[in-house]
């Protein structure tokens, strides 16, 4: 996204429309050639439904939110309440209880992921456009915890690649009316195209395929905490390839997220 901002001038709007379309596309090949392609119980029909309409929902409020409050501010609120949302309805909607490292792992977790990605400039003015994006950040961090446990939900019958395909595709479908409010879509793919092609083909598709291969055998609340690990491999690549500094309290908030992770490893609750 860093990349086609900065050399294609690519709306993030587009960025969600055209990763949802790439990855069903790509998910739905992958399943044609299954043994039972695009078998799912009578009951998970619904779950994708559902899960597609988050997935969408996520993309438009997080990339919605970025424009009025800022990509730090919206990362730490969206990618924090996930696990958080997920952890706190995980036993009432799936009877799964956290064991207690995995409860230690993510409050390291989140803590890390705070003092990785909140933004250094400052106290935060609050205007009603920084308001509007912390809310639309909760909504996209509700939106994507819904969704893994919707998933955790159907993976208990249908198979992972079927589900993943039906949910990116329902998830395209519901996005791409967005694209009324964004400039020349068509000229935007063509100008970023290799970018958007792998963001939607490894970074989405292929992501989103083994994520939901590893859901099917942890419990949700595992699953949502190793997701906090993201913002640390954006940081190493930040600082590999974009020349980005990582500062004392970067360098904390790493080590928080590494050792919530060695906790996941070791878990055996």
């Amino acid at each position: 996204m860093t990349v086609l901002a900065e050399r294609n001038a690519a709306s993030p709007l587009l960025v969600g429309v055209a990763r949802l379309w790439l990855a069903a596309i790509l998910l739905l090949l992958a399943a044609a050639r299954a043994a039972r392609p695009f078998a799912l119980a009578q009951g998970d029909r619904w779950r994708c439904l559902a899960m597609g309409a988050c997935m969408a929902a996520y993309q438009a409020a997080y990339f919605t939110a970025v424009t009025l409050a800022g990509i730090a501010v919206v990362a730490l609120v969206a990618i924090c309440s996930a696990p958080l949302v997920i952890a706190a309805l995980a036993p009432w909607l799936l009877g799964e209880r956290p064991a207690p490292r995995v409860r230690v792992a993510l409050v390291l977790g989140v803590l890390g992921t705070a003092l990785l990605v909140a933004s250094p400039s400052g106290p935060l003015d609050p205007s009603a456009r920084l308001v509007g994006g912390v809310l639309l950040a909760f909504a996209a961090g509700l939106a994507y915890a819904l969704y893994v446990l919707a998933a955790k939900a159907t993976l208990r019958r249908s198979a992972p690649l079927p589900a993943t395909a039906a949910t990116f595709t329902i998830g395209a479908l519901l996005l791409t009316p967005a694209l009324v409010w964004t400039d020349a879509p068509v000229s935007q793919f063509a100008r970023g195209w290799p970018w958007l092609l792998y963001l939607g083909g490894v970074a989405t598709a292929g992501a989103y395929a083994i994520y939901t291969v590893g859901l099917r055998r942890v419990p949700a609340s595992v699953a949502g905490a190793t997701t906090l690990l993201e913002p640390l491999t954006a940081t190493i690549l930040g600082v590999a390839l974009f020349g980005e500094r990582l500062g004392a309290a970067g360098g904390a908030g790493a080590l928080l997220l590494v050792t919530a992770l060695g906790l996941l490893l070791t878990d055996r609750g």
